[in-house]
């Protein structure tokens, strides 16, 4: 049953900083409720432009973290491909008319290399935010959610983003996952920036900063507004929330190529690593760490930017 969006008035109180929570007893299996570690989901990849190629069978000695300039000791590595939730958030504003078949197509492709262990939750937005299929990992399912969204109204994008970081803190709750918490990633689909929300873009900047979450924002244009302030304005928009969750931003010529861009988003989430580390800094200040992770010499690791540290 499709459900609208919370109010933004009740943001603040409803998400909470989680940022760097989850820790494992264990290198491998298990992951156990912390304050201390911090958690990192790293992808590594090698050669220049174009397609990625992203390196597999690293090892733990592979990888350097540091915090704040700091070097860090590894605690938790793991090599293998921890169970995902995904959030599909597709833009139905109505400048995506002529737009949102082909994207729809591209979007259903993607929902349905999801693994058996995976779940992924279908958002729709436009001046609404509706979730129009809870998470599962049937692909029917998904598939329908997506083909039932028709273009209009302006766009809503940053209530469409705190909607679905509520969505996986509720998930967290219910959630009979494996050994190990799930990797959070929004796929967001969107043609132009935000003129509806009732919050800005700091406020939701900051809300995906202090979650767990990866953003892999894809941002559609034609020839027509590619050299409009509006589109201009959105795309640093998408770029920085992708850049401060490390995930990826990516701006299409056409929409033809949206298919490639699910597929490498698809293969880049089957391709992570996660490695968790105690802080060196012990305090509890609530400052910003900035986060930085090397990997084998000749590939670039990309993670999130840094976390807020705890705040007595």
């Amino acid at each position: 049953m499709a459900m609208r969006t919370a109010r933004a008035t009740l943001f603040g109180a409803a998400l909470a900083a989680t940022g760097g929570m989850l820790a494992r007893a264990q290198q491998v299996p298990s992951f156990r409720a912390t304050i201390d570690v911090v958690s990192l989901n790293v992808t590594v990849a090698e050669g220049g432009l174009g397609t990625p190629r992203y390196v597999p069978n690293l090892k733990v000695s592979d990888f350097e973290v540091y915090e704040n300039g700091v070097k860090q000791d590894i605690t938790v590595f793991n090599g293998t491909n921890a169970p995902i939730a995904l959030a599909l958030l597709m833009d139905s504003s109505a400048s995506m008319e002529s737009k949102l078949q082909t994207a729809q197509e591209a979007a259903i492709g993607f929902a349905r290399r999801l693994r058996p262990q995976d779940l992924a939750e279908i958002i729709d937005f436009d001046n609404r935010t509706i979730i129009s299929q809870a998470f599962t990992n049937d692909a029917v399912k998904l598939e329908h959610a997506i083909r039932q969204a028709s273009a209009g109204g302006p766009t809503s994008l940053y209530q469409a983003l705190y909607t679905a970081i509520a969505e996986f803190k509720k998930l967290k709750k219910v959630d009979a996952s494996p050994e190990e918490p799930r990797r959070q990633a929004v796929v967001l689909l969107s043609d132009g920036e935000d003129t509806t929300s009732m919050f800005s873009f700091d406020d939701i900047l900051d809300i995906v900063k202090k979650n767990e979450t990866a953003i892999y924002a894809i941002g559609l244009h034609s020839a027509d507004d590619a050299s409009s302030k509006g589109f201009k304005k959105g795309e640093f928009e998408l770029r920085q929330l992708a850049d401060q969750t490390g995930g990826k931003a990516f701006f299409p010529q056409k929409l033809g190529d949206l298919t490639n861009v699910y597929g490498e988003i698809s293969d880049e989430l089957s391709s992570q690593y996660t490695l968790g580390y105690t802080s060196n800094n012990q305090r509890r200040d609530g400052t910003w760490r900035r986060v930085i992770v090397r990997a084998r010499p000749g590939t670039t690791a990309r993670t999130k930017q840094g976390y807020f540290a705890s705040k007595n």
